[in-house]
């Protein structure tokens, strides 16, 4: 009403009083709010209050969050195997918004459909030397190592690809861009392959550029596959 806004570390009024990112407060709040909050965020002013999500977080953080914006497993398995990529994210970035939950879900989803997964890889690029890539495969189940040079460390990454693959997919777009907003925010890379005159987009993200375009380019090769496993199943 004064025009002076409240910090967020204000004692009882401030948004940090009624924020939780610790695993047990998170736990807590959520089977009984009164356990953390001696009072509630709509009698000072707050809408409601605020579950923060990062890498003190729990799993049941994690689940009701993911719950919240529309997302259930149908299995504990894969919500521990999603929990896991979102602790790793959560080591990188401080702060993990539903933009992030969304592409880790996705992220999740698009891995367990793919033939051919990304196991690791290593970029070496310095100024006056031809970037190259080093990479391991998963290809239904076996693991296979490549490597390739490039014009650019993700060109590099793309013929190591290749090399192992041999898709025949032709690359059309490739396309970068930021999830949510901080120098710590994963990349999404959109790619759009042309193969045997089908048109097919594929998407990675990461908080790595380099490596969120090898999986884009890898989720599209698989739909690809896919695709054309589908037109000659005899293939």
């Amino acid at each position: 009403m004064t025009g002076f806004p409240v910090q967020p570390n204000k004692a009882v009024v401030g948004a940090n009083a009624f924020a939780h990112e610790a695993g047990i407060h998170q736990d807590g709040v959520i089977k009984s709010r009164e356990t953390y909050e001696i009072m509630r965020a709509q009698d000072v002013g707050w809408s409601t209050n605020r579950l923060v999500l990062g890498k003190h977080s729990g799993r049941n953080a994690f689940r009701t969050r993911l719950k919240e914006i529309g997302f259930e497993f149908s299995s504990e398995e894969e919500l521990n195997n999603a929990f896991i990529k979102f602790k790793d994210l959560a080591d990188k970035k401080h702060e993990i918004y539903d933009e992030d939950l969304q592409a880790i879900v996705t992220d999740h989803m698009q891995s367990d459909e793919e033939k051919i997964k990304l196991v690791s890889l290593k970029v070496v690029t310095e100024t006056g030397e031809t970037p190259r890539a080093e990479l391991t495969l998963s290809i239904d189940g076996e693991e296979t190592p490549g490597r390739s040079e490039g014009d650019g460390p993700v060109d590099a990454v793309f013929k190591a690809i290749e090399t192992l693959v041999s898709s025949g997919c032709e690359l059309q777009l490739f396309s970068v861009n930021n999830i949510t907003g901080g120098a710590d925010s994963q990349g999404e890379v959109t790619v759009r392959v042309n193969k045997g005159g089908h048109v097919i987009n594929g998407r990675g993200a990461d908080t790595d550029i380099v490596a969120a375009s090898a999986k884009a380019y890898l989720n599209a090769i698989n739909r690809a596959y896919s695709i054309s496993s589908k037109i000659h199943p005899q293939v």
